[in-house]
């Protein structure tokens, strides 16, 4: 199947296997964010998103950018189409995707003044992947 590229789909299966991975994916996939983002959207503490996003890295979804001290993630394009296949099957989704979307917006408007600097090359956003309507 050409959406493994030259992963390994046991990898993949891992990292896409655990909710709060999954949930992490989904952000990933529409924007370029890094750990205490991530952290905060989520609720949880950076060092167990840390873990989580190293799991998600071993499995090849992700590319990173390295801005001053913060590192930033994307799920890479070659990937997107298999994501949208996985999230099309899922008939009722997580009602916490509803608020992860809310939370990241709220997060990225204050960006520019939080902590964490934009990302220069991955800074482009794929907000339509994902929504609420789709």
């Amino acid at each position: 199947m050409s959406f493994f590229v030259t992963m390994n789909p046991v990898e993949i299966c891992r990292a896409l296997g655990d909710p709060v991975r999954w949930r992490i994916v989904r952000l990933v996939a529409r924007d370029a964010l890094c750990v205490c983002e991530l952290a905060d959207i989520l609720g949880m503490p950076q060092s167990s998103v840390s873990s989580h996003v190293q799991v998600i890295r071993r499995s090849g979804l992700l590319e990173s950018e390295k801005c001053e001290k913060w590192m930033y993630f994307r799920v890479k394009a070659e990937f997107i189409k298999l994501l949208r296949v996985l999230d099309a099957g899922n008939d009722v989704p997580d009602p916490a995707w509803a608020e992860d979307d809310r939370k990241t917006l709220d997060r990225l408007t204050v960006r520019e003044s939080s902590c964490c600097p934009r990302p220069k090359h991955l800074f482009k956003t794929r907000r339509s992947l994902f929504s609420q309507s789709s």
